[in-house]
């Protein structure tokens, strides 16, 4: 892997971490149109290079996670954990975390054997990710804010999130369909599904950071891994706010049509 690698992957994981159409599946055709093995240091690199894309979400939503971060803590030293929205908030994201959370780390190392034939789980989990967000465009109403959210809200978007641990499927099609489902709006499901995201993607990074120090030759894989890790983040700060921007407005069936139209060409093309 080098350089120019490190850019153009770290280019495709900030488009399409938050934009719903598969940042996983995209990984996996770039780096396959790259010629880069589908090896451990490639799986590695593709999901340290999301805590870029975790910093850039971080700090787009720094006064959000500020006011739930404070409000979480005070709620509690008052005895009052759930009478703040901001409070509520953090408790949601925590109950939306717990499921994914237990299936990437029940099925961590099936689920790293399931990107042995990237290109076959691409096209599935787009055309998946196509029929997803045209079915809740279709049938739900999304005239819910983020403000009267439930715990069951948040069950079931975390329920959803568990499609985003396989390959090749999109975290934030599937929180967004999951929060849309419960009636959520637009821009309060893009809200909540990027908020909710930050844990389990700084957990996963963790891990696999630690994988990657105990690989051979790290020292010299360290500074394109760096490299990934910025451009993620600079491109993925300006997905985020072109996404919540465009979905004031506009609905989700493009995505649902291009990664309809995506997972085709990868099927037949592989």
């Amino acid at each position: 892997m080098t350089f120019l690698h490190a850019v153009l992957l770290g280019i495709v994981q900030g488009l399409t971490e938050f934009i719903p159409v598969s940042s996983t599946a995209h990984l996996f055709i770039t780096t396959n149109l790259l010629g880069l093995p589908a090896d451990d240091r490639t799986f590695s690199f593709n999901v340290i290079i999301q805590l870029g894309t975790v910093a850039a979400l971080l700090l787009f939503f720094w006064r959000d996670y500020w006011q739930i971060t404070q409000a979480f803590f005070l709620g509690i030293k008052n005895r009052k954990p759930f009478e703040d929205f901001h409070a509520r908030l953090g408790w949601l994201i925590i109950i939306a975390t717990i499921p994914a959370g237990l299936v990437g780390l029940l099925l961590n190392r099936f689920v790293k054997d399931m990107s042995g034939d990237p290109l076959l789980w691409a096209g599935i989990r787009l055309i998946f990710t196509a029929l997803l967000l045209a079915a809740v465009e279709y049938f739900d109403k999304k005239s819910r804010t983020l403000e009267s959210a439930t715990w069951l809200d948040a069950l079931a978007v975390g329920l959803f999130q568990v499609l985003a641990i396989f390959p090749g499927a999109s975290r934030s099609g599937s929180t967004m369909a999951g929060a849309m489902f419960r009636g959520l709006d637009r821009p309060s499901a893009a809200r909540f599904a990027f908020l909710m995201s930050a844990p389990i993607l700084i957990v996963a990074g963790l891990y696999e950071s630690v994988e990657v120090i105990l690989l051979p030759n790290t020292t010299e894989f360290l500074p394109i891994l760096l490299t990934g890790f910025i451009t993620s983040g600079i491109v993925g700060w300006f997905a985020i706010r072109w996404l919540l921007e465009y979905l004031r407005k506009h609905s989700l069936y493009v995505f649902s049509v291009y990664c309809l139209i995506a997972g085709i060409v990868v099927l037949i093309a592989r």
